[in-house]
Order: structure tokens, then sequence, then C-alpha cells
């Protein structure tokens, strides 16, 4: 509720402001009409409206797990102590007294009005009714009929002109226009914007009026004098389309204005991106769709290798990374890896490893780039060595047959290298010991990855200054996952005491229960030696606690019986999807 008096008064703030700006002091009276009346009616719907634009996101396809299916918390098991607030209840109790207040007075005031044509003698005038009362009045308006004192009608006091001014206010059905604005007040009393739309409505009603009597009678002095005098000392009628309501310098000013085509088309317009502003700022969402990864991008370059778009001959990888223990870092979702590459399923290598190693071939050291090497201070590194342009001289061009240069972007400089590129130079018997067959067989015994967007990095480097336990791939103890025990992890009465325990356990946060949410949650976290839980994380939650609550539930787990390797218990690293219904 408050959502929607927010944003459908700051779309009828911004509409009346276009229409004081814009179109009040324009003659298109029929179209403010209709855009007053409207503009109420899209700031109603505004709040109502939602275009989805559909937004792709990775989505994590796989966790490792010793758990065959996950265990449902029912929602019947979930208390929630509420307490009692009665501030809402007070408010509402005096918005409805008010309400009330104000509906009894609007419909007594039409039941007056009502009464006040049954009860007096009228006569009928072309489409409308002429109601004559004693009271001394000046013409005035409600529905169809014409309300006008008796001696003035007798007599044939009454000029034509407020005869054919009234009578536009009927054809034209003005009183529904403000019937329609008092209901709306009778329910948003405390909006004053409500008071501002019916002043601006009631305005363009006489301009609509005064505009046919000019056309008619062409006498715009005549009328203007007419109305003068019959403004002065007399009461407007509440809920009535009266004579003199505001005859002010606008109306007078208005009956001899003209507005050109070209200038009330351009204001008309001018309208039209105001309200595809209001409908993109409160009515676009994006909404995340996920889409299985196939492949990852790495943070991590290596000296030879190139990135391939098509899928690894698996042998020729299985070749390559033979013995390698591979340590990757996703911070995308969180997920770490630290096996030797036999150990990695198949999908993970072809997900991470999806890099085809090329032989490299020699290339000649341009004349010109070596001579100025000789002479210039620049970054060179000769057989993976820093080296000055004084020991560049002692070789010859032809003594190096690869070499590689790279640019650095500003903000990787440093003070010891600022120059914009690096340049790396190898002899014969370098190339031939260390590169020629480098594509055949990695280098190393470890590779590490990290796989990571900017936003994401950020958010794990704070969480991991804020963290005093290390992530499994960081501790010094090895951690160990499902596949290498030779007797798994159990907890004391198995996993049903488990199950039992996480169901009492954990309170369905509110927000997911008041929603009526489903979802899982996935944890993660590591059985000590001693069967206590440590590092626990959440992978992936639905919001609104859900995550929090998993790991506050297991951390006050009690200990469990750690899993084994030869008979010594080792550390295990443990994922756990939660599923909330």
């Amino acid at each position: 509720m408050i959502n929607f008096i927010i944003t459908s008064s700051v779309c009828l703030s911004i509409f009346l402001a276009a229409y004081y700006l814009l179109l009040e002091k324009e003659k298109m009276h029929n179209f403010n009409r209709f855009y007053l009346l409207g503009s109420i009616i899209i700031s109603f719907a505004i709040p109502f409206l939602t275009f989805e634009i559909i937004k792709i996101v990775p989505a994590v396809q796989h966790f490792d797990t010793i758990v065959d299916e996950p265990f449902i918390i029912p929602s019947t098991e979930t208390y929630i102590e509420e307490k009692t607030v009665y501030m809402p209840n007070v408010l509402w109790s005096l918005y409805g007294i008010i309400s009330m207040l104000l509906l009894v007075r609007f419909g007594k005031n039409i039941w007056k009005l009502i009464s006040k044509a049954r009860s007096n003698p009228s006569v009928n005038y072309q489409s409308a009714k002429l109601v004559l009362i004693e009271e001394r009045i000046l013409p005035h308006t409600f529905l169809n009929s014409i309300f006008i004192n008796f001696d003035d009608y007798n007599k044939s006091s009454i000029e034509d002109e407020l005869y054919a001014h009234e009578l536009v206010h009927v054809t034209q059905k003005h009183t529904l226009d403000i019937l329609f604005i008092e209901i709306l007040k009778v329910i948003f009393w405390f909006n004053p914007l409500f008071y501002y739309y019916k002043k601006a409505i009631q305005l363009n009603h006489e301009f609509l009026a005064d505009e046919a009597i000019v056309k008619t009678y062409n006498n715009v002095l005549f009328y203007q004098n007419l109305l003068l005098q019959k403004s002065n000392n007399v009461q407007t009628i509440y809920l009535a389309s009266n004579l003199n309501y505001l005859v002010t310098k606008k109306r007078l000013l208005m009956m001899t204005k003209n507005t050109s085509r070209k200038m009330a088309l351009l204001k008309k317009v001018a309208i039209i991106p105001i309200l595809a502003g209001l409908i993109y700022f409160f009515c676009i969402e994006v909404v995340a769709q996920e889409k299985t990864i196939e492949k990852a991008t790495t943070a991590v370059e290596v000296s030879g290798i190139e990135l391939s778009d098509s899928t690894i001959d698996d042998k020729k990888r299985d070749k390559y990374y033979s013995g390698v223990r591979i340590i990757l870092i996703d911070n995308r979702y969180d997920l770490e890896i630290n096996k030797m590459y036999e150990d990695l399923t198949l999908e993970e290598k072809r997900r991470y490893l999806n890099w085809i190693p090329k032989s490299i071939s020699e290339k000649e050291l341009p004349a010109a780039l070596f001579e100025k090497m000789k002479t210039q201070n620049m970054a060179v590194w000769i057989n993976e060595k820093v080296s000055s342009k004084e020991e560049i001289k002692k070789y010859k061009r032809t003594d190096f047959n690869y070499y590689t240069y790279s640019f650095v972007h500003k903000n990787a400089r440093s003070k010891r290298f600022p120059q914009e590129y690096q340049y790396a130079l190898y002899t014969k018997k370098y190339f031939d010991k260390n590169l020629k067959n480098s594509h055949l067989k990695f280098k190393g015994d470890t590779l590490k990855m990290r796989i990571s967007n900017f936003d994401r990095v950020q958010k794990n480097k704070e969480k991991k200054e804020n963290d005093k336990e290390n992530i499994a791939f960081q501790d010094t103890t090895k951690v160990y996952t499902s596949i290498d025990l030779t007797e798994k992890p159990s907890f004391n009465g198995g996993f049903e005491a488990f199950y039992k325990y996480i169901g009492s356990s954990y309170k369905v946060p509110e927000q997911v229960t008041k929603n009526k949410l489903k979802g899982r949650v996935f944890v993660q976290f590591i059985i000590e030696k001693d069967g206590s839980l440590s590092n626990i994380k959440t992978l992936r939650d639905m919001g609104y606690g859900t995550g929090d609550e998993a790991i506050r539930v297991l951390k006050e787990s009690p200990k469990w019986t750690p899993g084994k390797v030869k008979e010594k218990p080792v550390r295990t690293m443990y994922s756990l999807p939660i599923s909330i219904q």
C-alpha cells in the first residue's frame, strides 16, 4: 500500500507539473480535460504494471555432496513468535473514521442537490432542465439540472449567454468529472494533490464553456463584462459547475488567446517522453535467468598456451596435465577445487581446462627493435631474467630465435618498470630446452586458476578479510572429499537424526513464510578431525536471511564422527542442499 501511494503520488506530481508548465496556458481545452483525467488513471495503474527484461546470469551446474537426497523442512514445523503491534491498527482506524466522515459529507451534498431539483418547479430547456428556486443565486449546474432564481426567470433578466454557458456544462457532462475527483478526495483525503487536480479540472471546465460562448456570440468584451458583473459577492456551490468559478485574469485572457496547431501538437507530443520515463523508472524490472556455463574464462596467463572455443581432445589433455594438482577458485559461485587432475570429473576437465597448448615456432627479433633496446631504457627480460641495455649489448641479434612482448596498462606499472611495453627474449639454447616442447607437458606440478568478475572479487575480498578461518585450498592441512575417503563421516544416530536436528532448529525467516517462497539453500562446511564443523558458508540461498539461518544451525550442530583415510581421522569437505517448502 505504501509503495502504491508513493509511486502514484510521484506520477501525479509530475503529470500535474507538466500540465501547469506546458498545457494550461494553451487553448486546447478538450485535450487538457482528458489529460487531467487520464493522468490520474495512469498514475494509479503504473504501480501495478511490470515489464520484465530478462538478464542471463550463469548458474552452478554441479555440487559435490555425500547426501543422496535433500531433506525437506515442512513449513508446518516452523514457529515464529509474533508480537502484537498496535500502531498500524490505530492509524487504520483514524483513516477509516476520517474517510467515513468525508463520505457522509459527500453523500449529504449530493442528496441536497437532488432534493432541491425534485422539490422545486422545473422547466425543460433543450437537453437540460431548469430548476426554479427562490434563493438569490447565479445559474449553476449539477448533472442535467440548471439551477436559476425563480424571479430572474419570470422577469427574463438572465442573459442568453448565461443559459448557453450552463448548457455547455450539461451537454459535456462536466459534473461527472467533479464527482470522480470528489470520490478520490474522500479515499485519498491525506493527499493534497487531488485538491489541486480538482481546481485545475474545474477551471478547464470554465475554459470550455467560455470558448463555446465566444464562438457562438462573437462578443468577447460584452461576455467579459457580464462575468465580472455577475461574479461579485456571490458564493459558489459545492459539487456544481458555477458560472462565476475563478473569474480571474486567466479566464479573461484565455478568451482572446490563440494557439497555433503546430504549437499545440508540439506540446502534446512533449507529454510522451514524460509518460515513457515514468514507465521506465517504475515499471521496468530486470529478471535474472540462469544459464548453464559451458566454459570458463580464467585470469591466469600461461606462456605458450592459447585459449580455444572448441572442446579439447580428452587424450591430449590427459597427457598434458598428467600428475598436475589443480587448485581452482571460482569466485562467481564461491566454488573451490583442490584435486589432482586425474580426480577431476570429465565435466570439470572440459569446463575449466579448455585451452589447447600449441607448439611455439621460432620468431626472429626485428633489427630496429634490437637497436632500440641497446640504446634506450626498456623493460627487457632475457631467458626470464631482467636485463639492462648494457647486458643486451653483449648479445648479437641472431642469438635470439624467439621473443614476445606485452602492453602494460597504466594502473599496473611499477616504479621499477614504468614502461608501456615489456619484452621477453629467448636464446636458441634456452628455447630448445624450455619452450620448444612445452606444449607436450605442463611444466609445473601445480596449476592455480581464479575465475571471477570484478564485483564478485571485491565482495569475496571483503568477506575473506573478515573471515578468521582460511578456506579449504589455503589450509595447511589437507581437506578430503567423499571420493577420497575409506570411511565417510557420520552423525550420531545417522542421517535421520541429523534431519530431525535441522528440522527442529531451522527457523524459516518470516518473509519466506509470508510470501510462500520455495527453493534451496546450498551450504558447504568442513568436518574437522574432532567432528566439529568449520568453514561454514552458503554457496547459494534464497535471500531473506535463509543462508545466515543455515549457518547458525550448523554452527550449533553436535559433533560428527569424522571421515577416515586408512583408519586415520581427516578433515572432510561436505556440501549440503536444504529444500524449503
